[in-house]
């Protein structure tokens, strides 16, 4: 899970996920961030949580709580538009807070609904569960809904035709990529934003003809490596920005879903930050943060800790 900060973030999902090994800049490209892992160690045995934590949550519940549940969770608390909007004056100071169920068949809900969103942000390399139409595959919208090329549309991969723009076609739900085009692009797809960066240009912007970026202020130069690019439209471009679209379609679907479930749990009954702190559940004890270092602050941010 990344994160920003420094800065709070402000329209689109306030986390992202991802199955790589992330940079600082993975929330949004830019402007730093903190990265969360879900483990502590290679193999995946040793959760990236305080230790007291899954306990006081499985007592609580009255039922296992594991860590992926916990990171499902805040996936579906936060990864949407509705968590910056409901809680934009608490962000202007930088730092997620996340609001805890006292429920537990609402927390039930809020993982399942969030190994979703890890699935999609994961174009379904994590958390897929066939059972629950999460097949361990690039998710896919409804056939009805599915963006296509038709044959008109067929993106060049001639030398001459490599694409340097993008726009969209809101009439006719098109978006135009050089001289072709995708149909079934819904506005949702083009608007779709994370703190401000719309994912489609920034998608776009390293696979163009022109990828030059502006010098701001003191920085060096760019690498001379960089100009070591593909010269045309790559057959695998088409398929990332099918499958990109798909993903973006199925996060506007999930939003609503999101948006009622967040409002469910701030009216509901909550873990206040004091309960997981009388219970200890909020304490990494020394050993294990001497073990992880600084600045890598291992604690997942829950309740009013960071």
């Amino acid at each position: 899970m990344t994160v920003l900060s420094r800065t709070s973030p402000s329209t689109g999902p306030a986390v992202t996920f991802t199955g790589l090994v992330p940079d600082l800049d993975h929330y949004k490209g830019s402007f730093g961030g903190r990265v969360f892992p879900l483990w502590r160690n290679e193999k995946g045995t040793v959760a990236n949580l305080p230790p007291e934590l899954l306990g006081f949550l499985s007592e609580r519940y009255g039922k296992p709580v594991s860590a992926e549940d916990v990171m499902a969770y805040i996936a579906a608390v936060a990864a949407h538009p509705a968590f910056a909007a409901c809680f934009q004056a608490d962000l202007s100071t930088p730092g997620l807070r996340i609001p805890l169920t006292a429920a537990g068949e609402t927390f039930s809900e809020a993982a399942e609904l969030g190994r979703s969103v890890i699935w999609l942000h994961t174009f379904g390399e994590r958390m897929a569960d066939p059972k629950r139409g999460r097949p361990a595959q690039p998710p896919r919208l409804a056939a009805a809904k599915m963006p296509h090329i038709p044959a008109a549309g067929a993106i060049s991969q001639s030398l001459s035709a490599m694409p340097d723009d993008m726009a969209y076609d809101a009439a006719n739900a098109r978006l135009q990529v050089g001289d072709g085009y995708v149909d079934g692009v819904t506005l949702g797809m083009w608007d779709y934003d994370v703190s401000g960066k719309q994912v489609l240009v920034q998608w776009f912007s390293y696979r163009k003809a022109n990828r030059e970026r502006p010098i701001i202020g003191d920085r060096r130069a760019p690498s001379p490596l960089g100009d070591i690019q593909p010269d045309h439209w790559l057959a695998e471009y088409t398929t990332e920005l099918i499958n990109l679209l798909n993903v973006l379609g199925l996060l506007v679907e999930l939003e609503p879903v999101q948006a009622t479930l967040l409002e469910k749990i701030c009216t509901g009954p909550l873990i206040s930050a004091e309960d997981l702190a009388a219970a200890g559940a909020l304490a990494v004890p020394a050993k294990l943060k001497a073990k992880a270092g600084k600045p890598q602050h291992p604690d997942l941010p829950l309740g009013d800790e960071d």
